[in-house]
């Protein structure tokens, strides 16, 4: 499979992966499926164990991301951000292949095709060889959806936000209770304790940083659900 190593977030259906290299993690995007999803393989640079965010559909692609030499990443844990069918279509078969155990929130969990071995609450961590991710529940577009924050110790933030958070305006939501809820969480979770230079990389389509969302919050909020 092709990587390209020249990252900026932009990755285009059945195209080319992306990966982006921290000191002690790399970050690789690749999309599949039909609806342009999002995966997220995440491999630790000192040991090789890898985390998958969403095992999103086209396992053949997700398997051909991991590779086949000897020193291919070890997939140990796939996390499912939330409930939706276009996150998990891959998951059965790719946790099937790698015997890596899954994680997910556990109002979000009775869908899934299999049951999570792991279910994590806001402010739980979760192990990618060395390092650690910090979940955050954001309530409202789905009840048990969650991100994965990795708080680089030499650079800025990263923030993984499933369907929550788009470059533009959060997920989307069913009422407007659950839009508030979203939105809420969003500015007190997100954008209340973290940094403008966090990186945030969404379920679907291209990243973004919260310093250029920052300012459109009101707008997000007056726009409604």
């Amino acid at each position: 499979m092709e990587i390209q190593e020249d990252y900026t977030g932009h990755v285009q259906p059945g195209g080319a992966a992306a990966r982006r290299r921290l000191d002690a993690l790399t970050v690789t995007k690749i999309s599949v499926g039909r609806m342009d999803n999002n995966a997220y393989l995440l491999t630790c640079r000192r040991t090789g164990d890898a985390l998958l965010i969403d095992a999103a559909d086209d396992p053949e692609r997700l398997t051909d991301l991991l590779g086949h030499d000897e020193d291919r990443p070890r997939l140990r844990t796939i996390v499912t951000t939330h409930r939706h069918p276009d996150h998990w279509q891959a998951l059965g078969s790719i946790a099937g292949q790698t015997g890596s155990y899954t994680v997910a929130h556990p109002l979000d969990s009775e869908p899934l095709p299999i049951p999570p071995d792991r279910e994590v609450g806001h402010g739980e961590t979760i192990q990618v060889g060395e390092s650690a991710l910090e979940v955050v529940h954001l309530r409202g577009h789905t009840p048990g959806s969650i991100a994965l924050l990795y708080r680089d110790p030499v650079g800025h933030p990263h923030l993984f936000t499933g369907d929550s958070l788009f470059p533009g305006g959060v997920g989307k939501t069913g009422t407007p209770e659950d839009f508030r809820s979203l939105l809420d969480d969003v500015e007190n979770r997100v954008f209340g304790v973290l940094t403008d230079d966090t990186w945030f990389y969404p379920g679907h389509g291209d990243d973004s940083t919260l310093g250029n969302e920052r300012p459109k919050l009101s707008e997000w909020r007056a726009r409604g659900w």
